[in-house]
């Protein structure tokens, strides 16, 4: 099983957490955004969208981080990443488009290039970036705190929801976003982080050599 990564990339990320939660043995393929490998004619042909992460499992080629972690729930041994309730395959799957759908888009790299292209400074960039990140958990953080509570996003024990939100946090750490207003979010994050699935899979441990771009 080979995974095309970034190692900055949520989405990459995501993936990586699930893999590692399930104890799938992986190959990685650095595709490096801040150079422009993902526009190779090679990685356009498995991504027409030019985007990571992509998986490639023995004939099967799935992009989109959502649509891989179903793929590795469905075809995997290991901890199933939903519930076994409806409701709480509901709860969680919405968690993780709140986070996939409504959060990321606004502030991926394609879109931040796209608003420097059509005049906005850096500043007037850091201010969209943190105004939707600051929305986004909020909606989350509503969520978490009408929920009944548990350790996780929802049960005692990671689900595809948590997948998602840890990368969103490193994002908006890294964009000094304010996470204060959002304890029951971060609650979980802190929880997630001293589990090795998430920790050992975190950007840091994929830089690229020469440092970060």
């Amino acid at each position: 099983m080979k995974l095309h990564h970034y190692y900055r990339s949520s989405a990459s990320y995501r993936v990586r957490i699930a893999l590692a939660l399930k104890g799938i043995a992986w190959k990685p393929h650095a595709v490096h955004l801040g150079k422009g490998e993902h526009f190779a004619p090679a990685h356009t042909a498995l991504s027409p969208a030019r985007a990571v992460p992509v998986l490639e499992d023995a004939g099967v080629t799935v992009a989109q981080s959502l649509a891989i972690i179903e793929y590795l729930d469905e075809t995997c041994d290991g901890p199933a990443l939903l519930p076994e309730t409806a409701a709480g395959r509901a709860f969680v799957r919405e968690l993780a488009l709140d986070i996939g759908c409504e959060i990321h888009p606004l502030n991926n790299t394609r879109v931040l290039r796209y608003l420097e292209q059509a005049g906005l400074d850096e500043r007037a960039r850091n201010a969209w970036y943190r105004h939707w990140v600051g929305f986004g958990l909020g909606v989350v953080e509503a969520k978490l705190e009408r929920a009944k509570r548990s350790a996780f996003c929802h049960g005692d024990r990671p689900t595809l929801a948590d997948c998602f939100l840890v990368p969103q946090i490193f994002n908006a750490r890294r964009f000094e976003c304010d996470v204060t207003p959002f304890p029951q979010v971060m609650r979980v994050f802190e929880a997630c982080m001293a589990l090795e699935a998430f920790s050992s899979t975190q950007p840091a441990r994929y830089e690229p050599a020469g440092g970060a771009i």
